[in-house]
């Protein structure tokens, strides 16, 4: 009869063997899988290591380039939008690279009236119907007359386009805008959390440069994506438009202009604004537009046309 001794000793004798063929397997190993490990170690560091020094390598590439083109600047701007009156519009996802777009404008001699930040405020769905209240109280009779709005319920298209008449010129004909009723109207929206104007809007500009970055990604993204294209419109339609923006896919605001046979024909686009190249050939498009009323597709991503336009001499 099998007792309790018995399996003690025959599972201590399994121990013990497991135990002898682990310290024997591990001595017999222990020299070539060690040797194996440390060359696997040694040669991921080595590539690390490399790539390390890619990364360094394309950083100072870069920074090398940025700086040519910040230089560059200074060659080929100057006198191309002299006295010509633009305002800057950013968007909430551009305003990391507004300022650079602001020193290539003056750069090139432009009379910045002023720079406009529109708030997230303006473009979320909820205040559809605000918008749409205040651009009827705002609006004045030598503005926009709140009867010749837009009528389509879209509070950001209704308000835009009031705010489009009361900082683009007027058309040929119209009694000019007023900078008591411009003030007014704008610290109405300013009040209500909708913009915020960063200096004094001198006066009526004849171009817009709209400032935007990569597209919204939260639940009401495509409510959103769809305001910031209403935006664009309402402000093409006063006056010549560049969107200065970041990539060209994803639904971003240069990604539907492109992807649009009508609203290419008249704003433009370029895709690498957050680099001083992009911001260089900004103000090269605004040029471009002023002065042969042709819109283009510039940058480096989906659907551009050429890196930068072709200005005549």
């Amino acid at each position: 009869m099998i007792n309790f001794r018995y399996h003690v000793v025959s599972l201590t004798a399994v121990f013990l063997a497991l135990a002898i063929g682990l310290v024997v397997g591990t001595a017999a190993l222990n020299g070539p899988v060690a040797d194996a490990l440390r060359e696997n170690v040694n040669g991921l560091r080595k590539d690390n290591s490399l790539m390390r020094q890619s990364v360094n390598d394309m950083q100072k590439q870069l920074e090398t380039e940025e700086d040519f083109a910040a230089q560059m600047a200074q060659v080929v701007l100057p006198g191309k939008l002299t006295d010509r009156r633009v305002l800057v519009l950013t968007l909430p996802s551009g305003r990391d690279q507004a300022e650079g777009v602001l020193k290539m404008l003056r750069t090139a001699g432009a009379d910045v009236t002023g720079r406009i930040d529109i708030q997230d405020k303006f473009i979320n769905p909820d205040s559809n119907n605000n918008l749409l209240e205040l651009a009827v109280t705002a609006a004045r009779p030598n503005t926009a007359p709140a009867s010749n709005l837009p009528g389509n319920g879209h509070g950001v298209e209704t308000s835009s386009a009031l705010l489009a008449a009361v900082l683009v010129d007027r058309p040929a004909g119209s009694a000019p805008v007023s900078e008591a009723d411009r003030r007014s109207v704008l610290q109405q929206y300013a009040t209500a959390g909708y913009l915020t104007p960063e200096d004094k809007i001198s006066g009526a500009a004849e171009a817009v440069v709209l400032v935007t970055g990569q597209p919204y990604v939260d639940k009401d993204s495509a409510k959103k994506d769809e305001s910031v294209v209403k935006i664009a419109e309402q402000f093409d339609r006063a006056g010549a438009l560049v969107v200065a923006g970041m990539g060209s896919s994803g639904g971003n605001l240069v990604a539907v202009v492109r992807g649009d046979p009508v609203l290419s024909q008249t704003i433009s686009t370029v895709d690498n604004a957050n680099t001083v190249q992009g911001q260089l050939v900004t103000s090269l498009a605004l040029a471009e537009q002023l002065s042969g009323k042709k819109a283009g597709q510039y940058g480096v991503g989906d659907n551009a046309a050429s890196l930068l336009p072709k200005l005549p001499q």
